[in-house]
């Protein structure tokens, strides 16, 4: 054999050998590099950040702007209004997503900023999010307001006036959240297209504690009218105070909590002008009042009036009170020479006066035509039964 020959063999050997050896390294790597099966390159992801609602949508402002991300954690969320104002929000726990915590505006841009890191990659996100801008919104007035008085009579309705018509009422009525402490039965009745009330199906029982919701921030009531603002209203209520006057026999008993504690002669409407029947509760009193039959139209002849009068509590908005009169206190017990109202002697009015206030009750026996349920407080005209087809989320 020539040395030539010797030589190329010797070369082939050591090619062989190499090649076997990069086999048994391939063999040891396990297959599984990170490289994968593709033979290099990086199988970790990017952090996804994800924000809603869409720069095109229309957010409610009672509604949250939501950030999420994936493969990642939220580092930082910057959200703020045209103005520069930043709204507050929080993180999840995992900090894989945050959403606002406070209301929006109506019709306002919001500018978000979100920064997320996934296996040391820094990922950042830009966005706007924009909040309906509704045609008019609806104030709701509460009576009583809140505040003014948070001791109330077991008859006293809750009221909620708006100052715009309301459409979508049952929307409205699912925004409005009453919670009674001892639980009562209770629904909503529309007295017509502004207000609403709640009642119990029987009065309220002493010492019930009472939180209404007014919810409506943020909520279609219908025909672009939006809901101007939540409110909240405390009340508690006291001792039962229940006077029952009968025009037959002119005289008012006076209950407190279901016991008869006291009996007074009274002069209630005469014929012409009789006393409403049914269940009357305080709204207001005065010590002294200004009655004037021109309030409600009768402002001339022999039967208009201009008086003060003493320890008036008001009981409808048809102009009747319980109040002072001496000038029939020889009809008292005896026969009905009124306008409409119940008359005392100064002695029973200003006791009257001192045990009865705000959502006590006046029930009245045969005296005219039932109290009309849209006179404020003549809630309890009505039968339960008819009372609950004034709602609009009950079912008849």
């Amino acid at each position: 054999m020539t040395k030539n020959r010797r030589r190329n063999r010797a070369r082939l050997g050591m090619v062989a050998l190499a090649g076997a050896g990069t086999l048994l390294l391939a063999a040891c790597s396990g297959g599984s590099g990170s490289g994968g099966s593709g033979g290099g390159g990086d199988d970790t992801q990017d952090a996804t950040i994800a924000i809603t609602p869409a720069a095109s949508a229309q957010l409610s402002p009672n509604a949250p702007i939501n950030v999420k991300v994936a493969n990642g954690k939220l580092t930082n969320i910057a959200v703020t209004n045209d103005k520069g104002k930043a709204v507050k929000g929080e993180f999840s726990p995992d900090k894989t997503s945050w959403h606002t915590t406070e209301d929006l505006g109506y019709g306002a841009t919001y500018n978000v900023d979100a920064k997320a890191n996934g296996d040391g990659k820094n990922t950042d996100k830009k966005s706007t999010v924009h909040t309906i801008d509704p045609k008019t919104t609806a104030y709701p007035a509460l009576i009583p307001p809140p505040g003014s008085n948070n001791s109330i009579g077991v008859g006293l309705p809750l009221v909620v006036q708006f100052d715009h018509k309301i459409t979508d009422k049952a929307a409205a009525e699912k925004a409005l959240q009453v919670t009674s402490t001892p639980n009562q039965e209770g629904a909503w009745h529309w007295i017509d297209d502004k207000q609403v009330d709640y009642r119990p199906k029987e009065f309220w029982k002493p010492g019930t504690k009472i939180h209404l919701h007014v919810g409506i921030y943020g909520v279609n009531l219908g025909d672009g009218v939006y809901g101007k603002a939540d409110r909240d209203l405390d009340l508690t209520v006291h001792d039962s105070w229940i006077a029952k006057a009968d025009a037959n026999g002119e005289k008012m008993a006076i209950e407190h909590n279901g016991q008869t504690v006291k009996t007074m002669p009274v002069s209630m409407g005469k014929d012409a002008t009789p006393t409403h029947s049914g269940a009357h509760v305080v709204s207001s009193k005065s010590r002294s009042y200004q009655m004037n039959s021109c309030s409600y139209g009768v402002c001339g002849g022999p039967g208009s009036y201009n008086t003060t009068e003493y320890y008036a509590e008001r009981i409808s908005n048809d102009g009747e009170f319980v109040h002072e009169n001496p000038d029939s206190v020889g009809s008292q017990g005896s026969s009905n020479v009124s306008h409409g109202c119940i008359n005392l002697n100064q002695s029973n009015a200003s006791w009257f006066f001192d045990h009865f206030g705000v959502g006590d009750v006046v029930e009245v026996a045969n005296g005219g035509k039932q109290l009309p349920v849209y006179d404020l407080y003549g809630d309890w005209s009505l039968p339960w039964d008819q009372w609950l087809k004034g709602s609009a989320l009950h079912k008849n």
